[in-house]
């Protein structure tokens, strides 16, 4: 079998097994996030927490509560670090260093994984399934638990009420979550993935010297890192690593792991309003989006750039032989399309187009089809966007959903969009006008530099996690920096759009009429790809300009 062919027949199972989880998984979700009935665990959770699993919250309490779990969990995290070399199954290491341990603690309470360490040489077997491991499952569950609160701002009306935090939360971890993952690290761990608490082997390589192969509890944080589209690897070369992805079956696994929620989530959304064609319409987009860019990958990297690539037949640099460039740039693509952050291979060797095309894919807000919650409530809030532009074009008030856009809601909107761009093209001017900054880049004479910072600060902002590797970045700088940047990147927009849900939840819906903007069809799938490829394009071309579009040409 060629290689083309077998890129397509696995891009193909890769859409048949998500296309068969797509209706029970999502009506399962549904289902979760809609039942009266808690299960005696869930009462037991409840009644440690002191919650009343009947209070709804207004979007401020949400919010709060929220934002009061992920500040404990943050510091937590950071105490965990510090005495690392105090607690058991520590493998000798010592506390991790304040800046890195502030860094790691931001990077996995956002949900974005980034790691400007060695895992295996730096974080002991106690930190990464009691310290990393928990956060995959707990940033994972906020992300869903916002986008179940923004459904029922659609779905509500005439009240200020969007759940309880503590309930989606539960239920998420509970119901969802847990069951998939332990099903999942079986799965993982019968193709071949390390599980053991093995400190490390020492064994004599071919060459005669003596090294150290460690060890550890892998499978049960690799299958969270990818459903909970965290990202975060156990061991430093991340899921290109043969004790993390061995083959290329369970690299294929681990791809339908990190689209599977997000996938899935449409269809939630879509009994959670009580009109399924909504929720088709937003995969639409998304699998219109993730094909696009996975094509222009593909061909990026197949075809490879320059005269020594060509003549080798592909661009196999950073790239693991076992999955070759189509599986490379499959695994690249959807990872940078769902805020994971795995990586099977080296993004900062990939061409400079197919580099870039990882970076624009961030760049467009994980949203296609984004992280676990987090790429639904995104694209819902590009459909108001999309919706609003529509109005304007035919002189109607914009309704979506049966919910009027008014002032105050594209005030929210335009916020949100706003947010995460700023962080982003701010904090890359600051490290290019830092000389302690500029110093951390290993490619200084060509644009690849400037794309290895921009790269830096689009992963953090979007709370992405991969990295171009040709950047030292646990420097006090980029451990405070980016720090800052995934924290804002993460709650910022979070806080904004529980406000928008709360907005839409207090209307009165509309009647639908002839005038009425069809939300469902083909003609606003195609308006909506639009808008988001414009709104990114807009704000981030001058940026990619001075990148890898310059390197590439």
């Amino acid at each position: 079998m060629s290689d083309t062919a077998a890129g397509l027949f696995q891009v193909g199972l890769l859409v048949l097994l998500l296309a068969a989880a797509y209706r029970p998984l999502g009506g399962y979700m549904a289902h979760v996030f809609s039942t009266e009935k808690d299960s005696r665990v869930e009462r037991g959770t409840y009644k440690l927490l002191g919650v009343d699993a009947k209070a709804d919250q207004t979007w401020a309490t949400y919010a709060r509560s929220l934002l009061a779990f992920s500040a404990v969990s943050l510091i937590f995290l950071y105490l965990l670090q510090r005495v690392q070399g105090h607690l058991p199954f520590s493998n000798g290491l010592p506390g991790v260093e304040q800046g890195l341990s502030f860094n790691t603690a931001a990077s996995f309470v956002a949900n974005t994984n980034w790691q400007s360490y060695s895992p295996e040489v730096t974080m002991g077997h106690l930190v990464q399934f009691a310290g990393l491991a928990v956060q995959n499952f707990v940033s994972a569950a906020v992300g869903i638990s916002v986008a179940v609160a923004v459904m029922r701002g659609f779905a509500r009306s005439k009240t200020d009420r969007l759940g309880n935090f503590w309930v989606d939360l539960t239920r998420t971890l509970i119901r969802i979550l847990l069951p998939i993952a332990v099903l999942g690290g079986l799965v993982l761990v019968a193709m071949g993935v390390a599980q053991n608490l093995s400190s490390g082997h020492e064994v004599t390589s071919v060459v005669g010297q003596a090294q150290t192969i460690p060890g550890g509890p892998v499978a049960s944080q690799e299958v969270i890192k990818e459903l909970g589209t965290n990202g975060g690897g156990f061991y430093n070369a991340n899921s290109a690593h043969p004790f993390e992805n061995p083959n290329g079956l369970s690299n294929l696994f681990e791809i339908f792991l990190l689209l599977l929620i997000p996938v899935c989530i449409t269809r939630t959304f879509g009994l959670m309003v009580k009109d399924k064609r909504q929720g088709y319409a937003i995969l639409g987009v998304m699998g219109t989006l993730w094909a696009a860019f996975t094509f222009a990958a593909t061909i990026f990297e197949a075809r490879g750039a320059g005269t020594a690539t060509q003549a080798a037949g592909a661009a196999m640099e950073g790239k693991e032989t076992r999955f070759g460039e189509w599986a490379s740039a499959l695994f690249a693509t959807s990872t940078t399309g769902t805020s994971t952050g795995a990586v099977n291979s080296a993004h900062d060797s990939f061409t400079p187009l197919g580099g870039g095309t990882a970076l624009f894919h961030m760049m467009l807000g994980e949203v296609s089809p984004g992280g676990t919650g987090t790429g639904l409530y995104g694209m819902l809030v590009l459909a108001v966007l999309a919706v609003f532009v529509a109005g304007l074009m035919v002189g109607r008030t914009p309704e979506y959903l049966r919910k009027k856009i008014s002032a105050r809601e594209m005030k929210l909107v335009s916020l949100y969009i706003l947010a995460t761009p700023s962080l982003v093209l701010v904090g890359t001017a600051i490290a290019m006008g830092l000389e302690s900054a500029r110093a951390s880049i290993f490619n200084t004479d060509s644009p690849h530099g400037f794309s290895e910072v921009l790269y830096a600060f689009t992963s953090a902002g979007n709370n992405n996690g991969s990295a171009f590797g040709g950047i030292s970045a646990n420097t006090p700088f980029y451990n405070t920096a980016l720090g800052l940047v995934m924290l804002l990147g993460r709650f910022v927009p979070i806080v904004i759009v529980l406000a928008l849900a709360g907005s839409f939840a207090r209307q009165q819906p509309v009647p639908v009429n002839e005038g009425t903007l069809p939300t469902h069809k083909a003609l606003f799938v195609t308006m909506l790809v639009g808008v988001v490829l414009i709104v990114t394009g807009l704000t981030y071309f001058p940026a990619l300009t001075l990148g890898p579009l310059a390197e590439g040409l």
